[in-house]
């Protein structure tokens, strides 16, 4: 049975008519036809359905190609199922006319192939036409997909979200600025205005304002203008031609107590980082070609300038060592196991950096608070030292007087002077100033106007009066410290038990007082007692402080209760604060008074020699800014002192126990010690 295609009439026998009134001849049909007549009836329907099933055109076509067009018109029915052979075979080459016998297997047959080819042919259209949805849809979103990149590149790769945040940072940024702060308004401009520092700066800029620049570590406490001194200095070195600086060489400043980096090179910005594709960070495209990609750090940036690292002495010391190669080769290389040289892919920025490194010729300038001794010597071989001195307080009534210029206002008499004596420290000092000019500027307009008025305008002229500073100065607790005589007092009494130190924390002098009691056990076995932070080095100045002051009063201290005390309780470590020890203890024993005016410094020997110490500059500047008189020094630390002592300060020589107990005590020492002085020193020494 045919199946028949879309479109096309099945075949069917003719709708039997009414049955005549004659009678049917034998062997004919319900139609009144023959049984010769049906090949005749079959060769109509296959044509039919041939035709529908092709169409007039193709039909047409095909018969002529197959030369069966004159067969189908034949009369003959057997030309006629040759026809249909050639076109249902697609053969031209069928040229055997079917027998009368022949042609119901043949028809059998061509009503097979035809219905073969009606159902792969329905087949076919159906797959076709679900290939064609297939592809309609898949075309259909390839052109959303295409759209939408082509507005996500003539957008950028922002949306509502993003544009609504970057429309509020941008409201931020139109924000009056606030952080137009006193350091910026105040720090100076030019290397004339900086105070105090004037060896300082002569020193950088022989290193740096030079044909041959130099590697610097710069030294010096907190706040005396550092940082702002290697920029002017920078700055100058531009304007001379025989630098090799150029107009836009960059100063690049960082931390060193921030820099941090990971031992396996992820994360350095130091010198750089590989950023590799299976590490997070890593460009998409470049992580998606597996392509490393080198990520120069500060070195590079810093390429023809300065790298100015502020606190280098805490820096990472495997981390100073990989910047001691920089330094040295002048230039970053960078390794990756993911880089192939051979990839086309590889961007050339790329293989310029892993085959060529990245430029690093700078001038590194790192600044520190600690003593040269705790700084690698690596670094230090490679670098010119330069010193910056505290500063005192005229230094500072200077910088005062100076940031009241700049902000314009006036300041009462005295105000300059009570705030060198409170701090040391340039940026410190500003900042008080600074707050004072606040409170005053809100006191003094907060009762008149509305809030918000006259937003933006100049303020109205002030005055800061010293009640406003000793205001703020209790509130930042910075009070004076005890050892400064009352206002209008000259000095302080002498006093018994009581001894000042001079004494050295990175970079800063300072003042520690040293106390003394001592009274006899009463039967009982002595005590001696020292502060518990202090060091060994404080402990063993202490032990040699009894053994001499046993030797001198003739006192066995295991009959005293003595108690030794620095005030502060902080840790106290060091020889030097041994000859203030000795004059506290002799003093409690003898029960003689120690000026107050007077500071010292030095090791005592068991023979009562006053050994040389460290860090005299410092010491000087703290006693300077303690307002101390006199300060008494080893004479071995003679060349250690400026031509013009801070401050004013007079600055006299001890060698023994006998010039101290003469300078301190304000009398002549007794024949003991007078001896002893004789024994340990040549007789030039001994008279002093």
């Amino acid at each position: 049975m045919s199946i028949p295609g879309p479109g096309v009439r099945p075949w069917r026998s003719p709708r039997p008519s009414r049955p005549d009134r004659r009678e049917r001849r034998p062997g004919a049909g319900p139609d009144g036809r023959t049984v010769r007549d049906e090949p005749a009836l079959r060769v109509k329907a296959l044509t039919g359905l041939l035709l529908d099933f092709l169409g007039e055109e193709e039909l047409s076509r095909r018969a002529t190609r197959l030369k069966a067009s004159s067969l189908l018109r034949s009369a003959r029915v057997e030309e006629r199922v040759l026809g249909l052979v050639r076109l249902i075979r697609e053969d031209s080459s069928c040229n055997e006319v079917p027998r009368r016998s022949e042609l119901a297997a043949v028809l059998d047959d061509l009503e097979d192939r035809l219905a073969e080819q009606v159902a792969r042919r329905t087949l076919e259209r159906r797959i076709a036409e679900k290939a064609a949805r297939e592809i309609e849809e898949r075309q259909y979103r390839y052109l959303q997909d295409l759209k939408l990149q082509i507005l996500s590149e003539e957008a950028g790769p922002d949306n509502a979200r993003t544009l609504r945040k970057y429309v509020e940072l941008e409201k931020q940024n139109r924000r009056p600025r606030l952080s137009r702060q006193a350091v910026e308004v105040l720090r100076p401009r030019r290397l004339s205005e900086i105070v105090g520092q004037e060896a300082g700066i002569q020193a950088l800029l022989s290193k740096l304002a030079s044909p041959f620049p130099q590697h610097v570590l710069l030294y010096g406490p907190p706040g005396v203008g550092k940082t702002t001194a290697v920029r002017l200095v920078l700055e100058e070195a531009k304007r001379l031609a025989f630098t090799p600086f150029a107009p836009d060489a960059p100063f690049v400043e960082v931390n060193g107590a921030t820099l941090r980096w990971d031992p396996r090179e992820v994360a350095n910005p130091l010198l750089g980082t590989v950023h590799d594709p299976i590490y997070q960070g890593a460009r998409r495209d470049l992580a998606e070609a597996a392509i490393p990609e080198p990520r120069p750090g500060l070195v590079t940036q810093a390429h023809g300038g300065i790298l100015f690292i502020d606190e280098i002495g805490e820096m990472d010391p495997l981390l100073q060592a990989k910047l001691l190669k920089v330094l040295e080769d002048k230039r970053v290389t960078y390794e990756s196991p993911y880089y192939d040289p051979d990839d086309p892919h590889v961007p050339k920025y790329i293989k310029k950096l892993f085959e060529e490194g990245a430029p690093a010729d700078f001038i590194l300038v790192g600044a520190t608070t600690r003593d040269p001794s705790e700084i690698n010597p690596a670094l230090r071989s490679r670098c010119g030292e330069v010193f910056f001195d505290p500063l005192t307080p005229s230094h500072i009534e200077k910088i005062v007087e100076a940031a009241a210029f700049r902000l314009g206002v006036e300041l009462e008499p005295g105000v300059a002077t009570l705030i060198g004596r409170s701090t040391g420290d340039a940026r410190k000092a500003t900042q008080i100033l600074a707050d004072a000019y606040g409170l005053t500027l809100y006191r003094t307009t907060s009762d008149s106007g509305t809030p918000g008025e006259g937003r933006g305008t100049s303020a109205p002229p002030v005055r800061i009066e010293i009640s406003m500073v000793q205001e703020i100065l209790r509130l930042a607790r910075l009070v004076p410290p005890p050892w400064r005589p009352a206002a209008g007092q000259r000095q302080l009494p002498p006093r018994v038990g009581r001894a000042l130190a001079l004494a050295v924390s990175g970079f800063v002098g300072s003042i520690l007082e040293v106390e003394a009691v001592a009274y006899p056990a009463r039967g009982s076995r002595g005590k001696l007692r020292f502060n518990e932070a202090a060091g060994q080095m404080t402990r063993d100045s202490l032990f040699n402080a009894v053994a001499l002051a046993e030797q001198v009063t003739g006192k066995e201290l295991r009959e005293w209760h003595v108690y030794v005390n620095v005030l502060g309780g902080g840790r106290v470590e060091g020889p030097s604060a041994g000859a203030a020890i000795l004059l506290a203890l002799l003093s409690a024993l003898l029960g003689l008074p120690v000026r107050q005016d007077l500071a010292v410094t030095g090791e005592v020997s068991l023979h009562g020699g006053i050994r040389a110490v460290g860090g005299i500059p410092a010491k000087l500047y703290g006693a300077a800014r303690a307002g101390v008189r006199i300060v008494l020094l080893p004479e071995e630390n003679r060349p250690d002192v400026p031509a013009e002592p801070p401050g004013g300060i007079d600055v006299r020589f001890v060698s023994h126990l006998a010039g101290l107990w003469r300078e301190a005590f304000d009398q002549e020492p007794p024949e003991m010690v007078r001896q002893m002085a004789g024994l340990a020193a040549s007789p030039e020494q001994a008279r002093r």
